[in-house]
């Protein structure tokens, strides 16, 4: 059964628990990424363009992102920026070709301590566990699992305003908050505790263009 906490307008409150490694049977382990060349990390080669409608800035700060852990970061020709000064009525979650300038644009949802109101715009940031917050910062993608909201991906916090995400169990999954007849319904998107929690349509092509050992950029720019 599918639960939420449902206002008087009828509009979704909040409906994801962060808490995925708590799985039916034990979680898959952790897989091992390959081991760094210190001596020679990847450059970045990004498109000359600032990409479709991503704000300059946003992309400025998500290229230097990758560059500044470009030894932690195994595949640079494509990452995700999760731009959160934008609503969680409109897709914002941007996986961009670093090579071409391609970007795809998804729904995602934005946690419950980052938007107590429902307000659909995440008005905080938060790397305390059990905040129910959006954390800041560049995000290191890692294994897949089958947890409480299906197929999932782990993520590593590669910053100080992330570093808590792996305890925190913030993953990429998908939900029915996420779905696009939400906004419809509701004019913004239902509320994670954390997770990047995409629409259950769109969840394979986040994964078939996100991959593990790529970064998911995260800021409010």
């Amino acid at each position: 059964m599918r639960s939420a906490l449902v206002m008087a307008s009828g509009a979704v409150v909040s409906a994801c628990a962060t808490r995925t490694l708590k799985l039916a049977s034990a979680p898959a382990p952790i897989v091992p990424l390959p081991a760094p060349i210190p001596l020679a990390p990847r450059p970045v080669k990004a498109a000359a363009k600032v990409p479709g409608n991503i704000r300059p800035e946003l992309f400025k700060r998500a290229v230097a992102a990758l560059d500044r852990h470009s030894i932690r970061v195994q595949s640079h020709d494509r990452i995700a920026i999760a731009d959160f000064a934008t609503p969680s009525s409109r897709p914002r979650f941007h996986i961009v070709n670093l090579g071409s300038g391609e970007v795809q644009s998804f729904l995602v949802a934005h946690g419950v301590g980052s938007d107590p109101e429902h307000t659909g715009l995440l008005h905080s940031f938060s790397n305390v566990v059990n905040s129910e917050a959006t954390s800041e910062g560049a995000f290191l993608t890692a294994d897949y699992y089958v947890g409480k909201h299906g197929d999932s991906q782990r993520l590593l916090g590669l910053d100080p305003t992330n570093n808590n995400a792996l305890d925190r169990a913030i993953v990429v999954h998908s939900a029915w908050y996420s779905n696009a007849d939400m906004i419809a319904k509701h004019g913004k998107l239902g509320r994670s505790q954390g997770c990047f929690a995409v629409g259950e349509n769109e969840l394979a092509k986040v994964f078939e263009r996100l991959g593990p050992g790529r970064m998911i950029y995260s800021a409010k720019v």
